[in-house]
């Protein structure tokens, strides 16, 4: 009985490689990669290639910062009064050293030498700058515990907030990076901020500055601009926007940068869920602002604004 060949399959037809010989025109690719790349579309202000800083690093740095500043609650539960402080010191110690390599890092990559860490000796002074208001980013931190705890029913105890609360999460690394953006050290003051965005869903340029008693509830989708300005004790819900409602450009139409075009809210407000306020507006102390509202003008404090409020208001008003 004849024996029949079974067919052979695409690979075994072309050899042991796999891939006929110039299968992707790789060569080609490659060499117009190359001209786009140092030529027709370079980026690079100088033209000399510079490592970029790793985001991984940065996400290990986070976490090592929140472990010193809450051992017991995102470091070990078992640590006591012998061993905390040594845990948290060795915790410092292995952040902020990967910190200020990151921060020289950085500085080279954007190229500037006017840029605070383009020097490592500047970057060392930066981190320890940093690292001596740390003290401070916890009391500030703790306020906002404390006014998660109190704005929402649902919360039993610190703990829960703390280690379980996107909104929480988010403001940690908002307040740590926000101290970095102050220093000078923005690259990676914005990388830390998307880092917080890519874990919680919440973006907070840290640019922005946030007074104490923050507390964003649920979370998902807010969006707070760079030049936005938040007063004390201020909470917000999923999905509000304070952000930019035109962008001033100069005389060549060039979008000018660090124009302040975001909200200032006030003392004391509330913002509901959807709620989207644009533009360099005030919101006074007190007020309370409905879920879906759109709001491009100032409000008056202690106000109440809802959509029918805002679809009453005349023209020009």
């Amino acid at each position: 009985m004849k024996r029949e060949t079974p067919p052979q399959s695409p690979a075994s037809s072309v050899g042991t490689a796999g891939r006929p010989p110039g299968r992707w025109q790789l060569d080609r690719i490659v060499a117009e990669l190359r001209v786009s790349r140092e030529e027709t579309h370079s980026i690079r202000q100088d033209g000399e290639a510079r490592r970029a800083p790793s985001r991984d690093t940065l996400d290990a740095i986070l976490d090592g910062l929140t472990e010193a500043l809450f051992p017991r609650h995102y470091g070990q539960s078992d640590l006591d009064g012998e061993n905390i402080d040594y845990f948290v010191g060795n915790r410092l110690s292995i952040a902020l050293d990967s910190l200020s390599a990151q921060i020289h890092r950085g500085a080279l990559f954007v190229g500037d030498e006017l840029e605070p860490g383009f020097e490592r000796e500047e970057a060392v002074e930066l981190t320890r700058a940093f690292a001596s208001q740390l003290p401070s980013v916890r009391g500030l931190l703790i306020s906002d515990l404390r006014a998660a705890f109190v704005g929402d029913p649902a919360a039993r105890n610190f703990p829960e907030i703390l280690i379980g609360y996107p909104g929480m999460t988010a403001v940690i690394h908002h307040r740590l990076a926000h101290l970095l953006y102050r220093l000078g050290a923005r690259l990676i003051a914005r990388l830390m901020s998307e880092i917080a965005h890519a874990r919680t869903g919440i973006d907070i340029h840290p640019g922005a500055s946030v007074g104490s008693g923050f507390f964003i509830d649920h979370g998902t989708g807010v969006v707070i601009g760079e030049t936005a300005i938040i007063g004390n004790h201020v909470r917000i819900y999923q999905a509000v926007t304070l952000g930019a409602r035109h962008f001033p450009t100069d005389d060549e139409g060039s979008v000018i940068k660090g124009d302040a075009r975001h909200p200032i809210v006030e003392d004391d407000v509330v913002i509901y869920a959807g709620a989207t306020i644009l533009g360099r507006i005030t919101i006074g102390r007190g007020s309370t602002i409905g879920g879906n509202v759109w709001l491009t003008k100032d409000v008056p404090p202690n106000s109440v604004v809802t959509q029918a409020s805002v679809r009453n208001t005349p023209a020009g008003a």
